[in-house]
């Protein structure tokens, strides 16, 4: 890699963590200037915009965050234990986040809802990613017989997605981690119980 890419890379990183703790519009230059210790010249040098900038950094921590659950998949070929990961993943984001601050596609959507349509954009393409492979390891489970008939895979899709978002939600909020504690354990005991063939 190039020093111009790493340098790049070194300005996307940082950003992206000042981005998803303090938000888009809670963030100043000089917030990202301290987090990278560039110059005002450093970033515009890679960048045009402060947006420009956090799309590309939610962007990235977006691509953290899929490493992760890329790792917790990594060997697990039915589609129950594939399932079980992804929540393994939840339940330690309260304690050990990919990026720090939270989720950071929960954390954009919030704040991008009306104000920054870019924003907006990018953090819905990630959800619908994160919505399609719940959806796919449904479909695949049943299809192969993993799974016991019935459940439909968007349904599950949407009702895993929300309760998880909003277990780690809670968590930040009253800086608890039972909360996604407890949303992992009733979705386990789903998953082992009621999904299982």
């Amino acid at each position: 890699m190039r020093k111009g890419e790493q340098t790049r890379q070194h300005i996307l990183l940082r950003a992206a963590r000042v981005f998803n703790q303090k938000g888009y519009s809670g963030s100043s230059l000089n917030d990202v200037l301290r987090a990278t210790g560039l110059k005002k010249g450093g970033i515009y040098n890679h960048f045009d915009s402060k947006e420009q900038l956090a799309v590309e950094a939610l962007d990235t921590a977006v691509a953290i965050v899929a490493k992760r659950f890329e790792q917790a998949l990594s060997g697990k070929r039915h589609a129950a234990d594939r399932l079980l990961a992804i929540l393994g993943v939840f339940r330690n984001y309260a304690t050990d986040p990919p990026v720090p601050g939270g989720c950071p596609i929960m954390n954009t959507a919030i704040e991008s809802d009306d104000g920054n349509p870019a924003l907006r954009r990018h953090a819905r393409q990630a959800m619908d990613q994160f919505r399609g492979m719940l959806r796919t390891v449904v479909a695949k489970g049943l299809e192969r017989g993993e799974l016991r008939p019935g459940p439909d895979p968007e349904q599950i899709a949407i009702l895993l997605t929300a309760a998880l978002e909003g277990g780690l939600m809670l968590s930040k909020l009253y800086g608890d981690p039972g909360f996604i504690n407890a949303i992992a354990d009733h979705w386990t005991h789903y998953v082992d119980s009621t999904l299982r063939a």
